[in-house]
């Protein structure tokens, strides 16, 4: 099998990362030219283009197996500099700044139990890079060779990987506590959830549709929505009162108590049942991350085997759903 050039390797990782060649070229710290170059090089060596030079530019299926390949380079690298660090303590490392070990977590778990996780790996110098998609799709970065391990509520191990159960994530529905007062004074119900905004995330969040769906036992519902695309924005539009959101119960448990939220319906929750996949692979790095993240979740989320398995698309307990979500 052929030896690839790392600094060709890398250089293919950067121009798929940061979606162009000048940028890839800055990132670096060399000519747009000289970016050019290792890649024409690499794809002479590989025997095929890697990259499809469009708007946006995107990786072929062999451009994929090299990007693969680029980011498992880097892990192996971050392995041997953790364990030289364990012999050579007041060693600083010889680690590329560009060299990161990508994740992809969905927003609602960053904005809650994930991103603590990772303190002490982060602190301890580990470049990670944090990548954050819909729930339902951060396991087709995983897929695409584009992070080494992702938070997903895919419940299906991927070729080539492991995975784990983290456990449920609960949602609720709630809102500002005078909007409750003046529009929902006895609550939500299937009577007047049309007569109200929903904040959603984006147009891939379906969980307001989820919830609705589920609690009220209703076969499908066309809501009224606000889109404000952030975790920690979409609580800040509820206490602005711009209308009602489904959310981590896990995030607003404090608002709740404090009566600043409101949850409009408190016999129904919907829980999402979120996993980790990763590379299947012997590695320090790996098993750290994976570590962090069980044991992060094993403190926030209800246990995964509290859920009822439900067909297709629904898993949980009563009105619980796994629509799709950031």
């Amino acid at each position: 099998m052929s030896t690839f050039d790392p600094d060709a390797l890398e250089c293919l990782a950067a121009i798929i990362e940061e979606g162009g060649f000048e940028r890839a070229a800055q990132r670096l710290s060399i000519t747009q030219s000289a970016v050019s170059q290792r890649l024409r090089a690499l794809e002479a060596q590989v025997g095929t283009v890697l990259i499809v030079r469009s708007r946006p530019l995107k990786p072929t299926a062999a451009g994929q197996l090299m990007l693969k390949h680029a980011k498992m380079m880097r892990l192996l690298r971050a392995d041997l500099e953790k364990d030289l660090k364990e012999l050579a303590p007041s060693s600083t490392g010889h680690g590329r700044d560009e060299e990161r070990i990508s994740v992809a977590i969905n927003a609602d778990s960053i904005a809650t139990w994930a991103l603590p996780a990772l303190d002490a790996l982060a602190q301890g110098g580990l470049p990670i890079e944090i990548i954050t998609d819909d729930q339902e799709f951060t396991h087709e970065w995983l897929r695409e060779g584009q992070v080494l391990g992702c938070v997903t509520s895919l419940g299906q191990a991927l070729r080539g990987c492991r995975m784990e159960a983290l456990g449920t994530m609960d949602y609720v529905a709630v809102a500002q506590t005078d909007y409750a007062a003046q529009h929902l004074p006895k609550g939500l119900n299937a009577h007047n959830f049309h007569q109200q905004s929903f904040i959603a995330f984006n147009r891939k969040d379906h969980l307001q549709h989820g919830f609705v769906t589920t609690a009220f036992g209703l076969p499908r519902v066309m809501l009224r929505q606000l889109f404000v695309p952030s975790s920690e924005g979409q609580v800040r539009a509820v206490q602005a009162g711009w209308g009602v959101s489904v959310v981590p119960e896990l995030r607003v448990r404090d608002l709740l108590a404090s009566g600043e939220l409101v949850n409009l319906a408190p016999r129904h929750r919907l829980g999402v049942a979120l996993y980790w996949h990763c590379w299947n692979l012997n590695s320090d790095v790996l098993d750290a991350l994976s570590t962090a993240l069980r044991r992060a979740a094993a403190q926030n989320l209800r246990p995964a085997d509290q859920a009822t398995a439900l067909p297709d698309r629904v898993k949980g307990d009563s009105s619980v759903a796994k629509p799709t979500r950031r």
